[in-house]
């Protein structure tokens, strides 16, 4: 690829870019373990969703208030497309440590940045960095996994192959039962509607897309397996836990999908 890898440093945070100004990813340098950016805070959403793998819809929830639902049992699992700054993968290795991470990326000195300006654990054992085509690799790996990441972009910030019907198809093919894909669709410059119905019909209309964020960034999620029927009152117990363990607040994001009426008659539906 001809593309440059710039890093840039403004107000104590550190930024990838690709030779433009669009942000491949951010840290903030004095919390190199948090998520900066909003739409990396939104793809966490898909957290909350699932207990252990998932409980039964229309049961009660086996676990007390405020204790967050993945308890260290979700995801086990995790595909990550697209590295960037490592954001999403520092976060899931610190904050959840029986998970085994996963993620492909396409260019080498993407990997090569994120070792050496934005702490990428050197940990063979937890995770594994391939370096390939995200689309080809989900096309030819068998195995399965709990969660998909998908935030894969290149330097004018296209996705390609990243987001076509059978690139969809094929993540839903490589969820466990119960698994969830959180995908980073760019709404701002052409609209992300064509491709959320892509995953929408991949996914036998088991999508929901969340309000558009301020970066012009839009999180789309879809699931496999039971039907998750949460109340937004129990979803804001978890996402206060999940404050309290990992330090990511939630809350904003679930008060825009209740503002946006995403959620009818207050149960989140996916």
């Amino acid at each position: 690829m001809s593309f440059s890898i710039d890093i840039r440093e403004e107000a104590g945070v550190r930024s990838l870019h690709f030779g433009s100004d669009w942000i491949q990813g951010s840290m903030r340098i004095a919390r190199p373990w948090n998520l900066e950016l909003e739409y990396t805070k939104e793809m966490m959403a898909s957290l909350l969703l699932r207990e252990g793998g998932g409980a039964a819809a229309g049961h009660p929830p086996a676990y007390p208030s405020r204790v967050l639902r993945t308890n260290n049992c979700y995801p086990r699992k995790v595909l990550l497309i697209g590295l960037g700054a490592a954001s999403l993968t520092k976060f899931l290795y610190r904050n959840f440590p029986l998970a085994k991470l996963t993620v492909v990326e396409i260019e080498e000195r993407v990997v090569a940045a994120a070792r050496q300006f934005f702490k990428l654990p050197d940990d063979p054992l937890r995770l594994n960095i391939v370096i390939a085509d995200g689309a080809q690799f989900i096309a030819e790996n068998e195995n399965k996994f709990d969660l998909i990441l998908v935030d894969g972009f290149d330097e004018d910030a296209r996705p390609g192959a990243l987001d076509t019907l059978p690139f969809y198809q094929m993540c839903r093919a490589r969820l466990n039962n119960n698994g969830i894909l959180a995908v980073n669709l760019l709404g701002r410059s052409r609209g992300y509607k064509t491709s959320f119905e892509r995953i929408r019909s991949s996914f036998d209309e088991r999508a929901l897309a969340f309000p558009s964020c301020d970066s012009g960034n839009v999180i789309a999620l879809a699931a496999t397996g039971e039907k998750i029927e949460i109340n937004l009152d129990e979803l804001k117990e978890q996402a206060l836990a999940m404050k309290e363990k990992t330090g990511l607040n939630l809350l904003p994001t679930l008060s825009r999908l209740e503002q946006a009426q995403s959620c009818p008659g207050g149960i989140f539906s996916l």
